[in-house]
């Protein structure tokens, strides 16, 4: 079994190499057309870039298939496996999009949100742990999987709503498209920071631990790898010449993961002002010259086509199949967990986001800027929920 975990992290590893070879060769397809009328022909750069994105799906399917064998259940359980399985399946759903289209601003794009995805899951636990009951089921395939896919799917509308919005926004005007552009950088490199200040501290092996009191009553122990800024509830540091923090909170909220959110804060926001500082401009200009020859009416109708296939795939797996099981392992379909509000949440969202545009005719510029805040939404859902707010999904991280 651990021979198989340690195969199917390094086959994890390959894959993320590769999406990185295959991103800087998408961008030398993009610049060879630079004297062409069309951005992104099927070049020579084109063609190794797609095959290097294809072989690192496959060795992340790998990962999945050996990681399944080894702990006898699908790989998507916690919040290690779900993230991978998310940016696996946002790099298949790039696959079949980018031979219908032939973009290659998509691939670059696209494949840096899967290695983000990818990173981020790295800085969770990585063990394989037995299923607690409610878990023990069929539906956790069913359910889980087919949520993740319809995600996935829709993620690639922002990926398009981005290119979009970089190719149409002046991003040197002063103004509020241009600021709200500028957030969405900010906040890609969010995650960037996040993965700096998570290796930082694994690598100086930091550990804290907290007796703490949940929102039951019931004395627990919280172990910190990153220095508190924010204690649990009632907590009481154990560890001794480790940082004390003076705000504790209230048991609603996991203290540990919401401490993680705001080193994140903190760290990413550093990097962004370092790389505005160095380059003497922002970042959404320093990233403009990718979309420079991008198709506006092609890549609207990418992210529409999106919205349009994964709507339907999530309807059915996070909520359809995630009401049928919630209804088997707690004999109730609905709750109003934090999860299950998020999920509904999503899911209007992107009903709203069709009525719009069909009823509406919010095509465009006005598309774009509702398919990056469904990915807000589903971040928001991904991380704080799982995160932060304590309920009954909480397992998952």
């Amino acid at each position: 079994m651990k021979d198989l975990v340690q195969l199917s992290g390094n086959l994890l590893e390959t894959a993320f190499i590769l999406y990185l070879i295959a991103t800087l060769f998408f961008g030398g397809g993009i610049r060879e057309n630079r004297g062409k009328d069309k951005s992104a022909g099927p070049n020579r750069w084109s063609k190794i870039a797609i095959f290097i994105t294809i072989l690192g799906f496959i060795s992340q399917l790998g990962y999945f298939i050996l990681r399944w064998i080894a702990g006898g259940h699908a790989p998507v359980s916690n919040m290690f496996e779900f993230t991978t399985f998310f940016g696996m399946m946002l790099v298949g759903a790039f696959i079949i999009i980018y031979f219908m289209y032939k973009l290659n601003t998509l691939g670059i794009f696209a494949l840096v949100v899967s290695m983000l995805l990818i990173a981020y899951a790295s800085m969770f636990p990585k063990d394989i742990s037995p299923l607690i009951p409610s878990l023990n089921s069929h539906w956790l395939y069913i359910h889980v999987t087919t949520a993740a896919i319809g995600q996935a799917i829709l993620s690639l509308s922002f990926v398009a709503g981005v290119i979009y919005l970089l190719k149409s926004v002046d991003t040197e005007a002063k103004g509020k498209r241009s600021f709200w552009l500028e957030a969405i950088m900010y906040t890609l490199i969010l995650a960037v920071g996040f993965m700096f200040v998570s290796t930082a501290f694994s690598i100086a092996d930091y550990k804290a631990e907290f007796n703490w009191i949940d929102k039951e009553g019931k004395e627990k122990v919280a172990s910190y790898a990153m220095p508190a800024l924010v204690g649990p509830h009632e907590g009481q540091l154990v560890t001794e010449n480790k940082l004390n923090p003076n705000i504790y909170m209230p048991a609603i909220i996991d203290a540990k993961r919401f401490n993680s959110v705001i080193w994140t804060l903190i760290t990413g926001t550093i990097l962004y002002w370092i790389i505005r500082l160095i380059c003497r401009k922002r970042v959404s200009t320093l990233v403009k010259p990718l979309v420079k020859k991008v198709n506006l009416d092609l890549i609207d109708e990418v992210g529409y086509r999106s919205v349009l296939i994964g709507f339907p795939v999530f309807a059915l797996g996070g909520l359809i199949f995630a009401m049928i099981w919630a209804q088997i392992a707690w004999t109730r379909f609905w709750g109003w967990d934090p999860k299950e509000v998020w999920a509904l949440i999503t899911f209007l969202f992107y009903a709203a986001f069709l009525h719009l545009r069909l009823s509406r005719g919010w095509h465009g510029e006005k598309s774009a800027w509702l398919a990056v805040i469904g990915f807000a939404i589903i971040m928001f859902n991904l991380i704080a929920v799982n995160l932060v707010l304590a309920g009954l999904h909480s397992y998952a991280a």
